[in-house]
């Protein structure tokens, strides 16, 4: 019986072991951490976001990094092969806003006793805490492990160790390492699907959310993203949905971050709006007047950058200074000085080179029976699900094809 080692026990990794014991392998997972999935426990705020009801098709529309590798894997495993298989072993799914698929439940620690279920009945053996310091290969090809100072030897060894987020969960980059040995290049780390700094100071408007606007991201004086939604003031920058999507598209160079707070408004149209609002507080601060459109903590900076004096009657505001306020409230622009750290990411971008992986089957072109799986390869995407179905659409066929 063909032996298999698998490294990581995340999402990955789980359903790498799972699938290549389905396929009748003798198969052991070792994971560093004294608990699986550690990751997968605090995805989509502890309800796990395990993957997206789009059509497959479309999942491509939605990787950031190298959407063509990824062909052979999410059509061999995709978003219903997934939600079969847990409904399989008792784990019943919902679709809601965005077609984000979640346990009915609303618990991650279900998703991971689903996938433990899983494990247990294709005859996984797991190894806990189990500190896998580097790959065994000779004449080379992979031929084991080295774990906790010994060698352990495999006839496929499948690496699915994770990315640089979230650090604490155990995903600390020791695949690329061990892929590194394996002669494998590394594609530059960065993090993606993270907060952004600005260079103007935000911390007056920490933890403002502003809901239906479009935030724009603006590169070497193009617009690279633009999205209509939900963002999120930090003390350093922006965050929510919009700013970490944001993110993903960033690529160096000068960033700027253009939002609109009244998309659904032409200027014109706002124009009309202000004027109505004027005439009926024709006699209240401009400051005040502002009140019915933005929220509160906005209102100092958008008097900043229209130039016009807090405590100027409405009633003697100039069409030249409405025109300034129409362009402030459809343009409000912050300059990105970076982003956040990659501890705070949700996913890392870059990792195994995927022109040095055959995409057929997950396996090193490199070092036959050395495969990888999951967030440790250059591929990444939007939020949604998606970097969950690549984790287990990766694994699953490195699993069957090891």
């Amino acid at each position: 019986m063909k032996q298999v080692g698998v490294v990581g026990g995340g999402p990955a990794g789980m359903m790498a072991a799972y699938a290549a014991a389905a396929a009748g392998k003798s198969v052991r997972l070792f994971e560093k951490n004294k608990k699986l999935g550690k990751k997968l426990y605090i995805t989509g705020k502890g309800r796990c976001n395990l993957t997206n009801s789009a059509p497959i098709q479309d999942f491509f529309d939605n990787v950031i990094s190298n959407r063509n590798f990824l062909y052979s894997a999410f059509y061999t495993f995709g978003n219903t092969q997934l939600t079969d298989m847990l409904a399989g072993f008792g784990l019943p799914t919902k679709t809601e806003r965005g077609g984000r698929v979640f346990p009915v439940s609303d618990k991650s620690s279900d998703v991971l006793k689903t996938l433990g279920k899983a494990l247990d009945s294709a005859g996984v053996r797991i190894s806990l805490g189990a500190n896998v310091q580097d790959i065994v290969i000779n004449d080379g090809r992979v031929a084991g492990i080295i774990c906790d100072g010994g060698p352990l030897f495999f006839d496929s060894v499948i690496i699915a160790t994770g990315g640089l987020s979230y650090p604490s969960t155990g995903s600390t980059g020791d695949g690329y390492a061990f892929a590194k040995n394996a002669g494998h290049t590394i594609v530059e780390l960065c993090p993606s699907l993270v907060a952004l700094d600005t260079e103007e100071d935000v911390s007056a408007l920490a933890g403002l959310s502003l809901k239906n606007v479009r935030l724009s991201l603006m590169q070497d004086g193009k617009t690279v993203y633009s999205a209509q939604g939900e963002m999120l003031f930090t003390h350093t920058g922006i965050s929510g949905p919009l700013g970490l999507t944001a993110s993903a598209y960033m690529s160096g160079g000068r960033c700027g971050i253009v939002i609109d707070m009244k998309p659904a408004l032409d200027a014109t149209t706002l124009d009309q709006r202000l004027q109505r609002d004027m005439a009926e507080k024709r006699n209240k601060d401009f400051s005040n007047v502002l009140g019915g459109l933005i929220p509160q903590k906005l209102i100092p900076i958008v008097v900043l950058r229209t130039g016009i004096s807090a405590d100027k009657k409405a009633h003697s505001i100039t069409r030249q200074e409405r025109a300034a306020l129409v362009k402030t409230l459809k343009s409000l622009e912050f300059m990105v000085m970076g982003k956040r750290p990659a501890d705070e990411a949700v996913i890392t971008r870059g990792g195994v080179n995927v022109k040095e992986i055959d995409a057929s089957t997950m396996q090193s072109r490199l070092c036959p029976g050395l495969y990888f799986a999951g967030e440790v390869i250059d591929v990444d995407a939007l939020t949604g699900g998606y970097n969950l179905q690549i984790a287990f659409s990766t694994g699953y066929l490195a699993g069957v094809s090891c």
